[in-house]
This record gives C-alpha cells, structure tokens and sequence, in this order.
C-alpha cells in the first residue's frame, strides 16, 4: 500500500542487524540470489546498485552501518548473480538460471484477511502433497508462502522447469488463487458481513461485487503481476520501512494465531529458515507443477468490458491531454509507489498507442520529476520485459493495490464509465472522432441549405 515510510531509528536498526543469528539467517537465504538493498539513513536514501550480493554474516552489518535498513532477493536462484545485466538475451538468462523459488505473496489493507487467505493457500499447497512449505510475515498487512525450488521436478512434460519462470510461477499462483476462492468467501464472511469487509477495506459494497457474486479477491490481492524476473521480495529478519516491524517466519500453523506484535524487533527470539533446502523432499511439488500448467483460466468479461476493449488498433499515439487523471498524476512524478507507477506506465502507454522509443524517452523525463528517481536499472528492465513478452492493460480501475491504494484515484465524470485507464483514453478519441464527425456533417448541411438558398434566389 502507498503511504510515508516510518521514521527509523538508527541505533535499533544496527542493534538488531548487529545480531548474529540474524546475520546468519540472511546471508543464508541469499544464497544464489540477486539481493537489493534499501537506504533510509545517512548519506543514502533509496535502493542501491543491482545486482548484488551477500556473501557473509558479516556483510549484514556492514551494510547496514552505510545505512542499509532492509534487503530483498530474488525469487531466481542463480549460477552467479554479478553476470546479470539487462542486455542478457532469454536464452542467455535462462543458462545463468539454476531455479526459482515459489513465493505466494498475500496482501490485503485489514491484516487478519490476509491469515485467512494464507492459511487457505498452505492447506491447498498440502492437499498436493508437499510439506515443505514456510510462511513469512511481510512486515506489515501480508504474508510470503515460500516452497523452495528442491521441491519441483528438474524436467516435466519435456521441458526443464528451471527455464518455466515467470510463466510456471504464476501459473502456479493463478491455480491456487482459484483453488481457494469458494473458501476465501465463507472464511471471510466469517469474520464479519459485506458491509464491515468492505469498510475494513476502505471499499464501498458495489466494489466487493462482481457479477452479482462477492468476489474474495477484491478484498485479498495474491499477487501475480509481480512474479516477473529478477523482482525482489523483502529477505526474512528484515525491516519494513513502512511499518518499523521486522518480516519474520513462522511455521504455517501459527499463522492463525499471529500477531503484529510478534513482528516487533524486540520480540524478535526464534529464528527459523524461510527456504530449508536441505530437508526437503524431491518431486514433491510435481503433481501442484503439472495440475497448474494443465490448468487454463476461463476470463470472464461482461459486454460492456467487451465493447470497451473493442475499440480499433490505434493508427497514432493517444496525446497525453487525453490521459485520464490518475496517469496525469503519475506524470506529475511520485514521491511513493514508484514500482508499481512504473509498471502502470509502461502498460498504459504501449496500449494506447505509444511506441517503444517513445515510452522509454517518457520514462526518462518522468523519472526526473520523481522526489527520489527510480533506479534505471529497475525501469529498463521493466519496459524489456513488456517489449519481450508483449503489451497488456495496466491495472483495471477497481483493483485496491494501485490507484486506490496509492492514493492517486481523482475520478471525474468520464472514470464512472470506464473499468481502466486504457478505456478513457480510447473514449475520449473515439468521442472526439465522433464530434468531429459530427461538425463535418453540419457543416455540409449549412453549405447545402446556402446553395439551396441561392439557388432560389436565382
């Protein structure tokens, strides 16, 4: 979610990275991982270089003594993290590609909603046999299911699975999303009705509704979008800017009985691994990779979704006076929720008509209007993965983890009609064409009622 950073103090940061237990349960998680750090004191603010590397316990302090305050790696396990740059081909990228690890993310803006959801994705991660799974709390409204790669088959259905990321890993997240939905509605309502959730949530009742049903996942967000590569997901034992608390991991059946509490740095007593490699059992996630590669998602769409969407290829790139407010706002460059303002964007702007030049020059100029910009390394690779794997919609207009969530939603009387961005935009020239249309046909019909009139003058 958008919102400031809480303030941290310095000397609780370093007491606690200063821990060596904790050191040591970071260093190990990086193993074969791409690691980003975050800065938030000192002479630094932001995230620093990628890619990189912990090597030792001993870099934690380090790192954190130069002002680091939290770190973050890869869901890919790498032959060697230093080699990764983004002129690396696919091919390239998927020889330097050990594996990837399956991290589920859970987030949602009423924490206990998030327990309900992540208690649902482990019992559906069991009902396919595998036990090695492990929670960990995200620092402040979510979870991170994790099952480590050693748990997946090397080769399936004649492909190596190594070299199926993103695509297996979100595959994977989209089955067991749908998997759990009938369930997520009942345990949800069991914690209160529509009217509390949708307040609990900041939404309005209509919003939890879709096709006359309630829909769970307009309360609870288990993210997809993001399983992309080289995205970085917060380490275990490490702070959460936004909320002071530490991402720590707990054994999937306590999650029901989880506390923020639990996550404060000072409570911080049991260290466990997030990824136990060395205990897993091989295969075991075999039968979950190849239900959830079979499985193929119905989209469902009503007609007005269709006529929206069904619009022309655009000749000609839509100018940004017809942008909606919410793009508009981004433009204007954003103090917080850059990653996903960057993601937004990219789409919006491939899909209405801009080419590839002309998005990376509008990010460049965007970029300098940000408070803190956003590392180019971050940018670029964003916009190679869309130029490589195609052009899509950004975010629709309803979903909480973006414009809502990042307070930039300033509706005007045109966003009522639309589902995304992308519509407006399309609207606003398809209603321009109209109009034109339409003064070009009375403009004809003056000029034939003026020649009529001449004509009886004659």
């Amino acid at each position: 979610m958008g919102g400031e950073d809480k303030k941290l103090d310095k000397e609780e940061v370093l007491e606690f990275y200063s821990r060596e237990d904790v050191q040591t349960a970071i260093a190990r998680e990086a193993k074969d991982k791409e690691v980003g750090m975050k800065y938030d004191y000192g002479t630094k603010y932001g995230y620093g270089k990628r890619p990189d590397v912990i090597n030792n316990p001993a870099d934690v302090l380090e790192l954190a003594k130069n002002g680091a305050t939290s770190f973050h790696f890869s869901e890919e396990i790498w032959k060697d993290p230093l080699q990764l740059n983004l002129d690396l081909k696919q091919k390239e990228m998927e020889e330097l590609r050990k594996g990837w690890d399956l991290i589920i993310d859970i987030d949602t803006p009423f924490f206990e909603y998030s327990k309900v959801a992540s208690f649902l994705i482990v019992e559906a991660l069991k009902h396919h046999g595998i036990k090695s799974i492990m929670c960990k709390f995200s620092g402040n409204h979510g979870f991170h299911i994790g099952v480590p790669f050693e748990a997946f088959p090397k080769r399936t259905m004649e492909h190596e699975v190594r070299t199926w990321f993103p695509e297996g890993a979100r595959r994977i997240a989209m089955y067991l999303k749908e998997m759990i939905r009938e369930h997520l509605i009942t345990g949800l309502l069991e914690k209160g009705g529509i009217e509390e959730i949708a307040k609990n949530v900041g939404k309005e009742v209509k919003e939890l509704i879709k096709e006359k049903q309630f829909d769970p996942f307009e309360v609870v967000d288990v993210d997809t979008i993001l399983i992309s590569s080289r995205h970085l997901c917060r380490m275990p034992y490490c702070y959460n800017e936004k909320s002071g608390l530490i991402s720590v991991v707990i054994k999937p059946e306590d999650i029901k009985g989880f506390s923020r509490v639990d996550a404060k740095p000072e409570n911080v007593r049991n260290i466990l691994k997030f990824f136990d490699r060395e205990n897993v059992v091989p295969n075991e996630a075999e039968n979950l990779f190849v239900q959830a590669i079979d499985y193929k998602p119905e989209i469902k769409e009503d007609e007005t979704t269709k006529k929206e969407i069904a619009y022309e290829e655009l000749q000609e790139a839509i100018p940004e006076e017809l942008f909606p407010p919410c793009i508009v706002y981004i433009l204007k460059g954003m103090d917080d929720g850059k990653k996903r303002a960057v993601f937004i964007l990219i789409n919006f702007l491939a899909s209405v008509g801009w080419g590839w030049d002309q998005i990376e020059a509008r990010l460049i100029a965007w970029n300098k209007c940000n408070k803190e910009p956003l590392k180019e390394v971050y940018w670029k690779g964003q916009l190679k993965y869309t130029k490589k794997n195609g052009k899509k919609l950004p975010p629709n207009c309803t979903n909480e983890m973006y414009y809502k969530g990042m307070k930039m939603c300033f509706p005007d009387n045109l966003c009522g009609k639309i589902k995304n961005p992308v519509n407006y935009a399309r609207r606003k020239v398809f209603a321009g064409q109209n109009n034109k249309e339409k003064r070009k046909e009375t403009t004809q019909k003056k000029e034939t009622l003026n020649k009529n009139e001449d004509s009886k003058k004659e």
